[in-house]
């Protein structure tokens, strides 16, 4: 058969190399949100065998996810200025040098240090992914591509926790660092294949330095809730000067001839209601996946791996969602389709608020699934109107405003579920701990595994007020995504 030949801009593609390069730019951006939650899976036999401590296995955990925050948007500006191809190969070969090194040097400062150069990899890869495809469709025809990105970059997280667990049933903890590796080298060879595109703007570098420290330290903030609380000085602080210092982030930017970020873009409705609509997405999606996969181990009694595959129904609503979400785009307007979506993430919130210790395994997968339906009918959504409302110049940039916007969301859902959880199971399972030693009664009243491992009397108290607690979380995601519903009503008219 001859394949079709289109142009966009000076690119004349085929449908099949656009095909490929939709495959490889998905497997690049499925393996960066995979070791976002790759590394939990293996953090009890990691920290046995490196004798890393608490504050050291939470540094190996985030600080990947601060510093792909902090630099996403420099380096999706790198792609518009130097080529977003040699970016992404760039970025792949420093992540798998981040990822490859825990294999040699596994003591628990080198972990930090590898998966902070992971999380910097990461920032280049991320963009540039989504960047490559966008300039490679043409505007009418690239709604399915992007829905496809946006899909994989949902379920991505569920893939590195199942990952994880089947690399963890056959080898050591070094594993689940090794094949991501191996797997980059490869996307290195594969990338090398898809077309390049750039911007004709220069790279500012003061814009640069300061989005980074603005981002970097609202992201440190939000990590550090669930250690510190909200009231800590360090994390109203870190909130506070980063708010700070985004403001004269956008003071310079609105002085520059052609800044990193033109700001004046949030001012376009759609562009603005789209990054509001990702932030609480994925606000809703992680603070649920944190949630979801005590519940189904310590309540349910699931291990990591079939934790993970219970969660995959989401998939069966996400993906065909995602692919229909432009046509409905195209037919009731985004507003339509936005407010629609995240009202049934609403309502996949509060169905996962409803499960207990007695819940069978067919409600969870009813919750997850239409929790998936509302994301995949927003998340592509909103992703095209973030990149329909920029010059191809800057793709990458603008990129970069929806990958940042989505880790923002998944630390601050995190952070809040963390927070309202632990304080509401404290509270429930309190009058079950009274008669407990006060060292016993502090573990247990600490946490569901601590309850567990002080008390096996104690269980069916513990795992209901863990419940209970899940169930005001949710609540309190559901009303974030509330938040967003009325903001995407207010900007958006059509």
């Amino acid at each position: 058969m001859r394949a079709e030949l289109e142009t966009t801009g000076d690119i004349a593609l085929s449908t099949g190399r656009r095909a490929w390069t939709v495959g490889v730019m998905c497997t690049a951006v499925g393996l960066v949100i995979a070791m976002v939650t790759i590394v939990n899976a293996a953090l009890p036999a990691l920290a046995a065998d490196t004798g890393a401590t608490q504050p050291e296995q939470t540094w190996i955990v985030d600080v990947y996810t601060l510093v792909l925050a902090a630099l996403v948007l420099p380096a999706g500006a790198l792609g518009d200025r130097y080529g977003r191809r040699g970016v992404l190969v760039a970025g792949l070969l420093v992540f798998a040098v981040g990822c490859a090194a825990p294999v040699f040097l596994d003591t628990s400062t080198w972990l930090i240090v590898a998966r902070a150069v992971t999380g910097f990899g990461a920032a280049m890869i991320m963009p540039a992914t989504l960047s490559i495809i966008t300039a490679s469709f043409p505007a009418q025809r690239r709604g399915r591509a992007i829905g496809i990105w946006a899909a994989v970059a949902g379920v991505g997280g569920l893939g590195g926790l199942v990952l994880a667990g089947v690399l963890l049933q056959h080898f050591s903890w070094h594993s689940v660092f090794l094949g991501p590796a191996v797997l980059s080298i490869v996307l290195v060879a594969a990338s090398l294949t898809v077309p390049t595109s750039r911007g004709s703007a220069g790279f500012d570098v003061l814009g640069a330095v300061l989005s980074a420290l603005a981002i970097g330290a609202v992201v440190y903030g939000i990590l550090r809730v669930a250690d510190l609380g909200w009231g800590s000085g360090v994390v109203l602080g870190s909130i506070a000067g980063g708010l700070v210092l985004g403001a004269l982030f956008v003071g310079y930017e609105l002085r520059r001839a052609s800044p990193l970020l033109d700001v004046r873009l949030f001012g376009n409705a759609a562009f603005a209601a789209g990054s509001v609509s990702v932030t609480v997405q994925f606000t809703a999606a992680f603070g649920m996946f944190y949630a979801l996969a005590q519940y189904l181990q310590l309540v349910q009694g699931y291990s990591a791996l079939k934790s993970g595959l219970a969660l995959w129904p989401v998939a069966v609503s996400l993906f065909p969602l995602s692919l229909a979400s432009a046509p409905l785009v195209r037919r009731f307007g985004l507003r339509a389709v936005t407010c629609v979506g995240l009202a049934v993430i609403v309502a996949g919130m509060v169905l996962i608020g409803q499960l207990d210790a007695g819940s069978g395994y067919v409600a969870l997968a009813i919750a997850v699934c239409v929790l998936g339906a509302g994301i995949g009918v927003t998340a592509p959504a909103a992703t095209s109107a973030i990149l329909d409302n920029v010059p191809p110049a800057q793709y990458g940039v603008a990129s970069a405003v929806n990958d940042a916007t989505r880790e923002v969301g998944a630390a601050l859902g995190i952070a809040l579920v963390g927070s309202v959880l632990s304080a509401a199971y404290t509270d429930s399972v309190r009058s079950a701990t009274a008669s407990l030693p006060p060292q016993a009664r502090e573990a247990a009243e600490g946490s569901l595994a601590g309850a567990l491992a002080v008390d096996a009397h104690l269980a069916p108290a513990a795992r209901a007020a863990f419940a209970h607690g899940m169930g005001i979380s949710m609540l309190a995601l559901a009303a974030v995504v509330v938040a967003g519903i009325l903001a995407t009503a207010v900007l958006v008219r059509r």
